[in-house]
């Protein structure tokens, strides 16, 4: 894992993968339990999720005791008893909602919805012990990378405030093509080669490739066949621009990478 540098909270891009990440064993589980400590900490984590879609606009969560969320099926019992008892931050959700709406954004506000797996299964690794105040944005059905980024821009001011702003999705994510493999099975070359043009547009901070990934990247619709996994790494690059409507960041950190059954590319930026 490549060490972070300074003082001051960046904001992250993880993948999360299958929620089978809660419980095996995997570098990218390594590296994620290894995260929190590696970081200043966190007043309040705001998590933007790819399993938290909403139309027409963001919509924030102002739970005080959210749920933890077993939205998943299929999977091991021993998944659906983990409880991930975080408190809440309505306090920093208004925040963010007022930032959003002052950007232009119209925002919903709910008070019902809890931590989906997205959100729980890699804050578990990296705060196993629950202590950390959380909330989650969600993503917006069917809009562009670039609104995504506008959304973080409007976010910005969090990371100044104490707040750590995560993107939770996945650098690949098609399980149409999964098959069954291994967790150490390797990736087929759609996989890899769309990793290494991303991993090479986000270095050099290529805003405008980036954000037509999907006509530019090789393979993209095939490791993407909906956007919503790739959308939160768009937040989580807008809320480290230097200034409103200031791009992309300047600098992209790769702080892991590595491949689960064959199709789920794991990386993991940090942006300052």
């Amino acid at each position: 894992m490549t060490e972070l540098s300074n003082n001051v909270l960046p904001t992250l891009f993880i993948s999360h993968g299958s929620p089978m990440l809660a419980i095996q064993d995997s570098p990218a589980r390594r590296f994620l339990q290894g995260l929190g400590d590696s970081l200043p900490r966190p007043r309040a984590i705001v998590l933007v999720s790819a399993h938290w879609e909403t139309r027409g606009g963001p919509a924030v969560s102002l739970v005080q005791q959210p749920q933890t969320i077993h939205d998943f099926g299929g999977f091991p019992q021993a998944l659906f008893d983990i409880d991930y008892p975080a408190p809440g931050a309505p306090d920093v959700a208004e925040r963010a909602a007022a930032l959003l709406e002052q950007a232009g954004i119209a925002v919903g506000r709910s008070a019902t919805r809890g931590l989906d797996h997205g959100a729980w299964v890699p804050l578990r690794l990296m705060y196993p012990q629950a202590d950390v105040p959380v909330t989650q944005i969600s993503i917006v059905h069917g809009a562009s990378p670039a609104l995504h980024v506008k959304l973080g821009q409007a976010l910005r001011r969090l990371r100044e405030e104490g707040v750590l702003v995560i993107g939770s999705g996945s650098l690949t994510h098609n399980l149409y093509e999964f098959r069954g493999q291994a967790v150490d099975a390797p990736a087929p070359g759609w996989v890899g080669d769309f990793e290494v043009w991303m991993r090479e547009k986000i270095e050099l901070n290529d805003h405008a490739a980036l954000l037509d990934y999907r006509k530019l990247a090789p393979s993209a619709e095939r490791n993407h066949p909906t956007e919503e996994h790739l959308l939160p790494l768009y937040v989580a690059m807008g809320a480290a621009a230097a200034t409103e409507g200031g791009g992309m960041p300047a600098k992209a950190q790769l702080l892991h990478s590595s491949i689960e059954h064959g199709v789920l590319a794991m990386d993991a930026y940090a942006f300052n």
